[in-house]
């Protein structure tokens, strides 16, 4: 079978597309308002764009569709946000971090993670996540429905528990990736090596 756009709903095609990119990685990202009130939200429309000067980048519903959630407005805000790595051992309380709070109330304080401090921005970072990169604003760009926040990534927090040799061992990080539908997928080394 095969399915042209026109030939189903919007929706319908984005859950298409959301399913066949996968397993996406997710950005348990932090940051703080204004008013000093920390925020924590996952986003699995996540990846990075640039490596030599490592530039990251999420997105979510713009103003046009449905207005800003805390996580994005908070970035353009104060320029800055935390993303925090997902792996195993964190996924239920990412997972329930998702959940819609009011503004005033801390997703930190609600699934029961700790705060840490980040060196370079104000906003707390996750202190269970093995790896979190601290962020500045790069950008943003409107895309259709979605904002996109890209972020200079300025500082790098790694757990010397996930790392061999100095470098992150991929093996002692088991990182968390979203699915189509409900699911979510844990990274799993293929004995297979790259050859090129």
């Amino acid at each position: 079978m095969e399915t042209a756009v026109s030939d189903r709903t919007p929706r319908e095609i984005a859950r298409i597309v959301k399913t066949a990119v996968s397993p996406r990685p997710i950005a348990w990202i932090s940051t703080v308002d204004e008013n000093g009130v920390d925020n924590l939200a996952p986003f699995s429309s996540y990846n990075y764009v640039s490596s030599r000067e490592p530039v990251v980048l999420f997105n979510s519903p713009n103003e046009a569709n449905g207005g800003l959630k805390d996580t994005p407005r908070n970035a353009l805000d104060t320029g800055e946000f935390a993303v925090n790595v997902v792996t195993e051992p964190l996924l239920e309380r990412m997972d329930h971090s998702a959940e819609s709070l009011p503004p005033e109330e801390s997703e930190f304080d609600s699934v029961g993670v700790s705060r840490a401090d980040c060196r370079r921005i104000d906003a707390p970072r996750v202190g269970e996540a093995a790896v979190t990169m601290e962020c500045t604003l790069y950008d943003s760009l409107e895309v259709h429905d979605r904002l996109m926040v890209l972020g200079e990534v300025e500082y790098v927090h790694v757990d010397d528990d996930v790392l061999t040799d100095g470098r992150i061992d991929q093996r002692k990080l088991p990182t968390v990736g979203r699915l189509g539908g409900p699911y979510y997928t844990v990274s799993e080394i293929t004995e297979f090596e790259r050859q090129f």
